[in-house]
């Protein structure tokens, strides 16, 4: 790691130098996609932390690919969030304050919620055995305290939803939505809830998905949303904020309830 002195203000700041992402394997996706997905990767497991500067050069070199798809996929990232680019000197991976948060919290009640509700009416055949598969990966990566394991099933149980809607687009969206928190990853354990609390948390999604019942399903989804955009808004609240602002108030004035 180098410390690299900004042209203004004399400040310095971490630039990685190390390699922190490997290469990238064989795969039928663009290299773009697949830079991409390494980053957000990196983002999810901590090799890719806040703060710290990283050069776009040297991830085309830990990739072992050209520049172009790392420019392209940085590009991408930076559209949803997750990135902010500094101009000749790389990139920093974007940490969200509570008002993003719950931005990005309002943003998946007006989308998932109305999907869940259409899907429960008439839930294509599998989409529920293919639910309580990830409900019990969720169990079984809770009880070992697997974080990133739990992480990625819930985001698949979320995916099969969204995909059982029939709208890719709307699911690539709140995909995009959930990349601007990622790295916050289910933070709010060890604070308020555990792993298995968060699981819990969608048994009544499928339940009522499996039992045919649209208003259950929708008002299950949203209880499951506004707790956890509450809980990540206080936390992010603290860290960033020095808890000095009214969290309610901002929940209220940005998602309405």
């Amino acid at each position: 790691m180098l410390l690299v002195k900004a042209a203004a203000g004399g400040r310095y700041h971490r630039r990685v130098s190390t390699p922190v992402l490997p290469p990238l394997g064989g795969s039928a996706r663009s290299l773009a996609d697949q830079v991409a997905a390494a980053i957000r990767d990196g983002v999810r497991t901590g090799a890719l932390v806040p703060g710290a500067l990283y050069s776009a050069y040297q991830l085309a070199d830990d990739l072992g690919v050209s520049r172009s798809p790392v420019r392209e996929a940085l590009l991408r990232l930076a559209e949803t969030g997750m990135v902010v680019l500094e101009r000749n000197r790389g990139f920093r991976v974007h940490r969200p304050g509570p008002r993003e948060v719950a931005e990005v919290f309002h943003l998946r009640l007006l989308l998932e919620v109305p999907v869940v509700e259409r899907v429960a009416a008439a839930p294509p055949a599998g989409l529920v055995d293919a639910l309580y598969e990830e409900l019990r990966a969720m169990s079984a990566a809770a009880a070992a305290g697997d974080e990133t394991t739990f992480m990625a099933h819930d985001q698949r149980l979320h995916d099969h939803v969204l995909l059982a809607g029939g709208n890719r687009r709307l699911a690539s969206s709140v995909a995009h939505l959930r990349d601007v928190t990622r790295l916050l990853g289910a933070s709010t354990v060890g604070q308020s809830r555990d792993l298995a609390a968060v699981a819990d948390e969608h048994r009544p999604v499928v339940r009522a998905i499996e039992t045919r019942d649209p208003d259950a399903a929708a008002r299950a989804m949203r209880e499951h949303l506004v707790h956890t955009g509450r809980l990540l808004v206080h936390q992010e609240n603290e860290v960033l904020a020095d808890g000095t602002r009214d969290v309610e108030a901002l929940w209220a004035e940005v998602v309405g309830d």
